[in-house]
């Protein structure tokens, strides 16, 4: 039978020693080298070519990724596919970051010729500082780890944490000296979740032209249900005789209103409205009309012109359908 405790145990100690291990990486981003291969890669007029055969293939692929995200125009080459043609995507502008965690990788050594005839210098991240690759390169950033967490020590497990940080630790400290912002991020993911919440404004996602709930304010209460019921809101704008906002009615409102046993028929909607309402611009991010909802506690928003006019409206699940939420 499996002892549940050992597994923990286990899994517990990997966790200590990949610890000890990132712990043990300050003082390679405290280095000289680490600066000023920042500084190199800020300086480069190409791009950053990542390369790393196996798990730190595997590394280098994510790091490309996020130094691509961030700001850095950065891809993966694979080394052994380089060494058949795709080495031709290498410019002389362009930047090598080469990963081994032994240094010695041999499809990478078989490149470092080709690429230093090019003239185009080559970070290499190894836990081997005596390394080839560390000595062949024009800077050397170091991930050597005390212990592998494999207790046969053959797995790479600490040393591609490690990796992976270091690569981390590039892109975010390039990130901020670029000054790259929110708004630059979300150019570069505009299919995903984060882009729609960077991206997306009220026009894209409010209700608009007949689409929208309003009423004059001189029509009964009874009127205006019609109108919420018929456009889905659960509200519907409150306009004066020229088109302009005077007050919001909504769900909330009605049921204060049979609370006070108001004449639905009767009863005009201007008596019983919200006025003064919260309302927005159909320039503004989705996200900040979401902040807006939250922090006043309301589920809908009216959308207004320069001249005060409703334009368009929307609730909260128009935020959920959009992906903002």
């Amino acid at each position: 039978m499996i002892d549940q405790k050992q597994l923990r145990q286990w899994g517990r100690q990997v966790i200590d020693i990949e610890k000890t291990a990132l712990d043990n990486l300050y003082q390679y981003v405290d280095s000289d080298a680490f600066g000023q291969a920042c500084e190199l890669i800020l300086q480069c007029k190409g791009k950053v070519i990542v390369m790393g055969m196996g798990k730190s293939g595997h590394i280098g692929n994510k790091i490309s990724a996020t130094l691509a995200s961030t700001g850095t125009p950065a891809f993966f080459v694979h080394p052994g596919e380089a060494s058949h043609g795709d080495l031709g995507a290498l410019a002389k502008n362009d930047i090598i970051l080469a990963i081994s965690n032994s240094g010695e990788s041999s499809e990478i050594l078989t490149l470092l010729p080709v690429i230093q005839r090019m003239g185009v210098p080559v970070i290499a991240i190894t836990g081997k500082p005596e390394s080839n690759m560390a000595r062949l390169s024009k800077l050397h950033l170091c991930i050597e780890v005390p212990e592998e967490a494999c207790p046969l020590g053959l797995a790479p497990t600490s040393s591609t944490t490690a990796t992976l940080v270091m690569g981390d630790a590039l892109a975010v400290a390039l990130l901020q000296a670029k000054g790259f912002t929110r708004d630059d991020f979300a150019l570069s993911h505009p299919g995903g979740s984060l882009g729609r919440k960077l991206l997306l404004k009220v026009s894209d996602v409010m209700h608009q032209g007949n689409d929208v709930p309003q009423v004059n304010s001189k029509v009964c209460i009874t009127e205006s249900l019609y109108e919420i019921s018929n456009k889905g809101l659960g509200m519907t704008a409150v306009t004066d005789d020229s088109g302009k906002l005077v007050g919001i009615f909504t769900d909330g409102d009605l049921r204060r209103v049979i609370d006070a046993e108001k004449n639905l028929r009767t009863t005009a909607i201007a008596d019983v409205m919200t006025p003064n309402c919260i309302t927005i611009s159909a320039d503004i991010l989705a996200a900040q009309a979401l902040q807006i909802m939250d922090e006043k506690s309301i589920n809908g928003l009216i959308v207004v012109d320069g001249n005060q006019q409703p334009v368009g409206a929307l609730n909260m699940l128009d935020m959920v359908k959009a992906g903002v939420i």
